[in-house]
């Protein structure tokens, strides 16, 4: 299972990847991306099972990634997880429109991560 995380901190990165790592996951599991750009240029090297983005970042923010990886590439069936700051209904909806498949809102748990990756994951 091959995660890419995408958060242009490193401290939400590192925080991602250890709540994978507590799932169950190697660090060997997951890629990061400090933006949509940098994450763009690893979907196209390679392929991914989740990915695990940001809403808010510089270059390519991640409303853009999502619409770049649902229109073109080898991803468009990927399920993406958006974990981010912006809690609005508006935002959850344009998201949601925009392809992602579960949305989280920082602050979160170790457990609501899981249970965003089980659900996607299972379908």
């Amino acid at each position: 299972m091959k995660i890419l995380i995408v958060d242009d901190s490193s401290t939400m990165r590192r925080i991602i990847g250890n709540v994978v790592m507590q799932l169950g996951f190697s660090k060997e599991d997951f890629n990061e991306a400090e933006d949509g750009l940098k994450a763009w240029k690893l979907l196209s090297e390679s392929q991914y099972d989740i990915i695990l983005t940001d809403w808010n970042m510089p270059n390519m923010n991640g409303l853009e990634l999502v619409k770049k990886i649902r229109s073109e590439g080898n991803h468009q069936k990927t399920p993406i997880i958006m974990i981010t700051t912006e809690g609005g209904k508006s935002e959850v909806i344009t998201a949601l429109k925009a392809g992602v498949n579960n949305y989280i809102v920082k602050p979160f748990s170790a457990d609501i991560l899981k249970e965003k990756l089980d659900g996607v994951l299972k379908n």
